[in-house]
């Protein structure tokens, strides 16, 4: 449930990447009120954040997410969401680490996501 795809992972990275460049949040940029990014897929702000940060001068080196969710099973899937991550912002998947982890029962409906970048500033 949510405006976009509710995609919590790809939310997260945006929110890091773009706070580590200090350029807001993805609530700034792509405003749950706009009905132009109801149903988008989060991949797509994760391009766009992409290109904004190049725009400012920043690359990625690289990042590291946890998914917080219990219910599916995360870890069959990270190295496909690894892949997806590192070709949305063409990156190598070496540089795009992802961790999945359950709440053990206590909120199972739960899905959250958290996300630490590292940027560099470009010459």
């Amino acid at each position: 449930m949510g405006h976009s795809d509710a995609d919590v992972l790809s939310h997260a990275i945006c929110d890091a990447l773009l706070g580590a460049a200090g350029l807001g949040d993805i609530g700034q940029h792509f405003p749950d009120s706009d009905p132009e990014w109801k149903g988008v897929s989060s991949l797509n702000f994760l391009a766009e954040v992409k290109i904004l940060l190049h725009k400012h001068g920043f690359d990625i080196v690289n990042l590291d997410s946890v998914v917080v969710l219990d219910q599916p099973k995360l870890a069959p899937h990270i190295p496909a969401i690894r892949e997806s991550l590192a070709t949305t912002l063409r990156i190598e998947p070496s540089a795009v680490s992802v961790k999945a982890k359950t709440s053990e029962g206590v909120s199972p409906d739960m899905a959250a996501a958290q996300a630490i970048v590292l940027l560099v500033k470009m010459a």
